[in-house]
């Protein structure tokens, strides 16, 4: 538990990193309702069934990004693990993104997931995230 650990207080990094994720997590789920949105308004797609399948990824890992900055946010540990993937993948959109010439988009992406990576290994946000799940065991 975050009061009775090492750190007591919560470090203003892990509030930002906090912030930054659910950021992430509402542009998922802006993208999933824009993208649900024209899929029934008949905008022409391929596959109606991978567009819906589309739809439930984005939903998923909206929520999933949203449980991740919750849990960072109380001092989990397992979160950390769950934010570096998260930013990697975010990257490995991002880069493409500026190099095929969407500069805004493209930055819009690489800054917060360059500046999440850097404040995962923050020795405060270690340190204050170092919480284990569960109860502890009874005997």
């Amino acid at each position: 538990m975050p009061g009775t650990g090492p750190a007591t207080t919560r470090p203003t990094a892990v509030s930002l990193l906090a912030v930054i994720v659910a950021a992430e997590a509402t542009a998922l789920l802006v993208a999933a309702g824009w993208y649900g949105f024209q899929l029934v308004s008949g905008a022409p797609v391929l596959s109606f069934w991978g567009a819906v399948f589309t739809v439930a990824l984005l939903l998923s890992f909206s929520a999933w990004l949203f449980a991740v900055g919750h849990f960072l946010f109380r001092g989990y540990r397992w979160p950390r693990a769950g934010a570096l993937v998260a930013q990697l993948l975010v990257l490995t959109i991002a880069v493409p993104t500026l190099t095929g010439g969407y500069v805004a988009a493209g930055l819009g992406m690489l800054i917060p997931a360059v500046a999440a990576i850097v404040l995962l290994f923050r020795k405060s946000v270690i340190r204050f995230a170092s919480r284990a799940g569960g109860t502890p065991p009874a005997l």
